[in-house]
């Protein structure tokens, strides 16, 4: 199972262009993404990890007048990235090691977090709490409860897999973030688990 989930990077490089092709632009997140911003000050600063193209999520942010710092792995997804949206901040780099010494009014974990194994997302929350700015947004999709899910794309295993609530709200707590929502398996939002959190202390 931890194979999968290390394959994870090398499968989304690999089928980068068809991601992005198969990638819907509806934005059925709108009513989430839009509840995270209202948190973010007017021109603040989001990270957004595991950015993928930057479509369509990263467009919304910076429709509405944010500044975007994209972080993935796949230098062809952010290639993607770099060309539709020049005048934000693309970097290549892995999420779990992440450590650029500034930080932002909101952090965005959509669809890329739960990739990864779960001694990996525990180890998530101090990379949080150390880009998080007094205040600063959080929002992340998860799995409805503990366990391994293996889905598959384009005829390969993709990885997902999930802490339970309990779980989650712990180590939220622990690292200085309080729940301010969190829906599981959202009708309204092709049915993803959705956390969003405030930091309430300041970053370590």
């Amino acid at each position: 199972m931890t194979d999968d989930a290390e394959r994870i990077i090398d499968l989304y490089e690999r089928n980068a262009r068809h991601w992005d092709a198969d990638r819907g632009r509806s934005l059925f997140e709108k009513p989430w993404l839009d509840r995270f911003l209202s948190m973010v000050p007017a021109g603040g600063r989001v990270l957004d990890l595991g950015c993928g193209s930057g479509e369509p999520l990263a467009r919304h942010i910076v429709g509405e007048g944010f500044r975007v710092t994209g972080v993935d792995s796949s230098p062809t997804l952010l290639g993607l990235c770099r060309n539709r949206f020049p005048e934000q901040r693309w970097i290549a780099a892995d999420m779990r090691g992440l450590a650029l010494g500034e930080p932002f009014h909101g952090i965005l974990a959509w669809d890329s977090f739960f990739h990864l194994c779960p001694d990996d997302q525990r180890r998530m929350f101090p990379v949080f709490q150390r880009h998080a700015a007094p205040g600063a947004a959080l929002m992340f999709t998860s799995g409805p409860a503990h366990g391994v899910a293996i889905g598959a794309y384009r005829g390969e295993p993709l990885y997902h897999a999930s802490l339970d609530a309990a779980e989650y709200r712990a180590l939220l707590d622990a690292h200085g973030f309080a729940v301010v929502a969190h829906a599981v398996e959202d009708p309204a939002c092709g049915g993803h688990t959705i956390w969003l959190a405030r930091a309430v202390t300041a970053a370590r």
